[in-house]
């Protein structure tokens, strides 16, 4: 890049949580230098938070059945097929090729494999941000197999949680940089040629509380309620964690429970506060709902708040429930119908989180768990170090900015 021309990039996504973590790497590229071009091409959904940074889109954006879950659900994808996905990628890859011949410039993949593909066939130089994958979702702490199989071996398919064609798309020469989402799936791809930078994982970006929390509460326990930000799911979700509300209040009747209900805006309020009274719960205000020693306060402003404040969290989400474990916390998680918060996805994140998570066949077991949890100090030690180790610190966004642009140059 010459000393007067601008670094042309465009960002791919393939999802909500993609979005945000895409945003706070463009957000740090534009703080660092005023010579940049920057672009987005969100592959699911409306990309919003890309817009909401005054990020330029191209291309088309729309919202599919399945929010980008396909991979949970196999009917997913027929869903997602008869609400035009092949239409809307064809749509997508033109756009993609007509910005590279437009003046070139680089790729940024945030996600898994599709985007990555996609700047694979954008025939530009990429770089590539893994938020899907760790090799936590196979292997125990030490970094060993949790199950080894002869013929996934002889594939090479036990060598890394990447797989061989994965690796494929990072070993090409057009890929400057790959960023895993911590060291110890970084030590994995460095088997190979692939050029790897352990950075860390932006998720962890941005979670600083802004201000307090205006609540009266003299809470002897602080629960954050974290449904997750798809709809309808997050509903049904909503309506399994009240289960799990009730169970905590019957187990800790003489105590003072405070639930912090991290609310995306995506999300309608009015629809959750209708399942609340329905349940039992009462207001004054429209903003405290009470019942006997509990009280639930919902915010769509005050998520680092809430992930602040909260000793224990009761999720069904992704992204949220990440972070929130690697703020050194431990999240009480039970399957729902999905189609992202199914069995298999709440299993995959026990096996990635580990100790960090514990997961429920029912809701209704809450109260003991979290019982047993908060009387074991050793435990908690242990799972405030576990969720430091996975989820990696803060300003990882920063460093990749600033490997972008040392590769513009």
């Amino acid at each position: 890049m010459s000393k007067n021309s601008k670094f042309r990039l465009l960002c791919l996504s393939n999802g909500h949580g993609e979005d945000i973590i895409a945003v706070r790497i463009l957000q740090e590229l534009r703080q660092i230098s005023s010579k940049l071009n920057i672009s987005a091409l969100p592959l699911v959904g409306e990309g919003r938070a890309y817009f909401a940074a005054g990020i330029p889109v191209i291309g088309a954006v729309q919202a599919m059945p399945s929010g980008g879950f396909i991979y949970m659900d196999g009917r997913q994808l027929v869903r997602d097929l008869q609400g035009g996905l092949l239409q809307l990628t064809w749509t997508q890859l033109k756009a993609m090729r007509t910005w590279v011949k437009d003046g070139g410039g680089m790729v940024l993949a945030v996600g898994d494999i599709v985007p990555l593909l996609f700047a694979w066939w954008s025939g530009a130089n990429y770089a590539f941000v893994g938020t899907a994958k760790s090799e936590y979702y196979v292997r125990d702490g030490e970094g060993h197999l949790r199950q080894e199989s002869r013929l996934a071996s002889f594939l090479g398919l036990n060598s890394s949680i990447y797989l061989p064609w994965d690796r494929a798309l990072m070993i090409n020469s057009r890929c400057q940089s790959v960023f895993p989402r911590d060291t110890l799936t970084a030590k994995m791809l460095q088997q190979w040629q692939i050029p790897v930078f352990d950075l860390g994982n932006p998720m962890m970006d941005g979670l600083k509380p802004v201000q307090p929390l205006q609540i009266s509460s003299k809470a002897e326990l602080t629960v954050v309620l974290l449904p997750g930000s798809r709809v309808p799911e997050a509903y049904a979700n909503w309506q399994q964690i009240l289960r799990a509300v009730f169970s905590l209040i019957e187990t800790y009747r003489d105590r003072s429970l405070l639930f912090l209900g991290a609310i995306s805006t995506h999300v309608n309020l009015d629809t959750l506060v209708q399942i609340l009274v329905q349940a039992g719960f009462y207001t004054l205000d429209n903003k405290t709902f009470n019942y006997k020693n509990a009280s639930i306060v919902l915010t769509q402003t005050a998520y680092n708040e809430c992930l602040d404040k909260a000793e224990i969290a009761i999720a069904m989400a992704g992204t949220a429930t990440e972070q929130f474990v690697g703020l050194g916390k431990s999240a009480i998680t039970f399957p729902g119908n999905g189609p992202q918060f199914t069995y298999a996805f709440a299993e995959a994140q026990s096996r990635h989180l580990s100790s960090s998570i514990i997961l429920l066949e029912d809701p209704n077991q809450t109260g003991e768990a979290v019982k047993s949890l908060l009387g074991n100090s050793e435990l908690l030690a242990t799972i405030a170090e576990n969720g430091y180790k996975r989820m990696g610190k803060p300003g990882a966004a920063r460093r990749i900015a600033e490997r972008l642009i040392e590769q513009s140059n």
